[in-house]
């Protein structure tokens, strides 16, 4: 009976030095740049450069301004989805990965230039049948949008508006504010609160992504441990760390579009 305290001991001992071989080696699933990054080349690389997950969070901020109008109209609802579809999953996207390459895609540079071109036109376009046949109110929206989308992710005029709190807002707020006006086509606190929220929202995202992103696109190591209240010592890893953000974010994406699907059925 005495020996069993010392293997357990001996056990708590090989742990650390096991998880520090194995951060030495480098864990496999972080080597991709993104969680949800497919591996690289052909098709997959069009999927990854979508960043679905993240495409479908702000796509839910759309639906989640629209559900907090007076009245939802179905059909102004899917234009602006469509609309942001395009600006935000597709431009922006190939935009940000023109301009640097985070992604780490082999997408050729006219390729992304024709992308982004081509999607925000065409997302200028619905903005503007939605001016010429829902109200001309929308005008403002649909300028700040195009102007939105190569400010920030070309990170112009010194990169002035790329930063978390514009992250927030164009990528939270402007949504969701979106959603609701097209909607209402008015200004009630049902809509500015919602916006608010969804701003808030992205701010939570940017906390827990960009230590996720610098894990998997800049750290070459991590050294040091955590040792617990009991004695227990336990090696830091890239995988480690990330873990707990990465799990986070992927809950967070999905409760926000079964939370913006189940309030959109609602109101239909």
């Amino acid at each position: 009976m005495a020996s069993e305290p010392r293997d357990e001991e001996s056990q708590a001992r090989r742990e650390p030095r096991d998880e520090e071989n194995q951060a030495r080696r480098g864990p496999r699933e972080l080597d991709r740049p993104a969680f949800y990054a497919l591996r690289s080349g052909g098709w997959r690389d069009l999927v990854t450069l979508l960043h679905p997950p993240y495409t479908a969070w702000h796509l839910s901020y759309v639906a989640l301004g629209a559900a907090a109008a007076p009245r939802l109209y179905a059909y102004r609802l899917g234009a602006a989805l469509a609309a942001f579809l395009l600006a935000v999953g597709v431009s922006a996207h190939a935009l940000d990965e023109l301009h640097g390459r985070p992604l780490r895609t082999t997408l050729s540079r006219g390729l992304l230039i024709a992308l982004a071109g081509a999607s925000l036109a065409g997302a200028v376009a619905i903005g503007v049948i939605g001016a010429l046949v829902v109200s001309p109110l929308l005008a403002g929206l649909v300028i700040l949008g195009a102007l939105l989308v190569p400010a920030y992710n070309l990170e112009l005029g010194g990169g002035r508006v790329h930063n978390d709190t514009w992250f927030a807002l164009a990528w939270g707020a402007f949504p969701a504010f979106t959603g609701y006006f097209v909607n209402a086509l008015t200004v009630r606190p049902s809509g500015v609160l919602v916006a608010a929220a969804c701003f808030l929202l992205s701010v939570a995202q940017r906390r827990l992504s960009t230590p996720a992103r610098e894990l998997r696109r800049r750290t070459a190591r991590v050294a040091g441990e955590q040792v617990l209240g009991d004695g227990t010592v336990v090696a830091l890893t890239p995988e480690r760390l990330s873990a707990p953000l990465e799990g986070a974010l992927s809950a967070l994406w999905l409760s926000l579009v079964l939370l913006a699907a189940g309030l959109v059925a609602v109101r239909l």
